[in-house]
């Protein structure tokens, strides 16, 4: 038996791996897609032709289409960050400590499937990355600290306690940044 042949093997099995990962994200997006133009054909908008009267050239001639499109955009963060916050509510309660380490696989399984939908247009792969890796830090620990209780709660730490943790961590970058900076300059001055 040849090496390479299980190193064939493990890469066709990575790449079916991937193809249906792909698939079965394109298939969740479709729902999701589904959801969002129900909801906003319940509040009376046609989506289809919703591109023509959020283009830059019509909103610019009618403050009523740029109310609309700020309202739109505004919906759509909203409809976005409670999907969100309601999936990331159920990894934390299924996973609990080992949250971090699902993040981390859906940030990389997220990246890798918009590198493999893009192959071919880097470019375009740029906007939906950001947006990724921009998830994946209001996910983060520095995130949950924020949203881990409502101010004044009981047991919650409050405004200023926030910014005061805010402040010690500015303070702790500081010193280890004016640290690493010394160190540099040490052997310059040798």
């Amino acid at each position: 038996m040849r090496a390479g042949s299980g190193l064939e093997r493990g890469g066709k099995f990575l790449t079916r791996l991937t193809e249906r990962f792909v698939l079965g994200v394109d298939l969740f997006l479709e729902a999701v897609w589904k959801v969002w133009t129900e909801l906003l054909d319940v509040l009376g908008l046609d989506v289809s032709n919703l591109l023509q009267y959020l283009s830059p050239a019509s909103v610019s001639n009618s403050p009523v289409r740029a109310l609309l499109l700020v309202g739109v955009v505004l919906l759509a963060y909203w409809f976005l960050s409670l999907t969100l916050g309601f999936t990331f509510s159920i990894l934390q309660l299924m996973f609990g400590r080992f949250f971090w380490m699902v993040r981390v696989v859906l940030f990389s399984m997220s990246c890798m499937y918009i590198l493999h939908k893009y192959e071919g247009e880097p470019e375009s792969a740029v906007l939906p990355l950001c947006l990724v890796v921009a998830v994946y830090f209001m996910t983060g620990p520095m995130g949950f600290y924020w949203r881990s209780s409502s101010p004044g709660a009981p047991g919650g730490p409050s405004v200023e306690e926030k910014l005061e943790h805010l402040e010690n961590q500015l303070r702790l970058l500081n010193i280890r940044l004016t640290r690493v900076l010394e160190s540099l300059d040490r052997p310059k001055d040798k």
